[in-house]
């Protein structure tokens, strides 16, 4: 499989078409952003960890949960094929334990357990500060239909599900929360796509609460590239 050329280019990746109109190349940047691309910088060898660990997340929810997803192929370090599809313009979040933006929100401390999980919903505009939203704007604005938006839930939840008691019991992390992405494929399959990574949970260590995730980058506290590769490390051995 073989670039032919760019599609697009974000904060953290670069999409390329390939000789297959339904397959597509992502390819990992180690760019790290914060507040919307207010904060710029980078970590290094970020784009090979987020790669290879969506990869093998992605692989186990599909085979152990039935979560289909965008995922095809692992090329390189930095390079997978995912299957071509139009994301839903949500940005999906799970958590867990209250921190960052939540406990702001509602003056909790951070790291409070939460007595279930919260699924929020935020409209994917950074010019408007991807504002959050419900089931009820969704549908009026058509960003998805409420079927869409069970299934979407329904995955999310699974996915919360597997990495909560995953990345605990093989990892002795603890899932705080986390973002996720969907998209549709040509034949409307609603499929999970972008990335799971510590760009996108936040990752405590599960004895200390040590911050493993982009957090240390987003909060100026150093030591982002130990962190991403202490995850990969206690995930895949390496």
């Amino acid at each position: 499989m073989k670039k032919v050329s760019q599609l697009y280019e974000g904060k953290a990746k670069k999409v390329w078409t390939t000789e297959d109109p339904e397959l597509l190349i992502v390819d990992y940047k180690d760019d790290a952003t914060a507040g919307n691309g207010a904060k710029k910088g980078t970590i290094h060898d970020k784009g090979i960890i987020n790669n290879r660990m969506s990869n093998f997340m992605m692989k186990k929810l599909e085979e152990e949960y039935g979560v289909p997803t965008h995922f095809v192929e692992e090329l390189s370090d930095r390079e997978t094929v995912v299957k071509k599809c139009s994301i839903v313009p949500l940005e999906v979040i799970v958590r867990n334990l209250a921190a960052g933006s939540f406990s702001k929100r509602y003056g909790v401390e951070e790291g409070k357990t939460l007595a279930c999980p919260i699924i929020e919903f935020c409209y994917k505009d950074d010019a408007l500060g991807d504002p959050f939203c419900n089931q009820y704007d969704i549908v009026a604005m058509e960003w998805a239909t409420k079927e869409e938006i069970d299934t979407i839930t329904d995955y999310t939840f699974k996915v919360n599900e597997f990495l909560k008691n995953y990345m605990l019991e093989k990892c002795n992390i603890i899932l705080v929360d986390f973002k996720v992405e969907f998209g549709r494929l040509s034949d409307g399959t609603i499929v999970l796509a972008d990335e799971i990574s510590p760009d996108t949970c936040r990752f405590w260590d599960a004895d200390t609460r040590e911050k493993l995730d982009k957090d240390r980058f987003r909060r100026d506290m150093g030591g982002e590239e130990d962190a991403y590769k202490e995850v990969m490390r206690r995930l895949m051995g390496e």
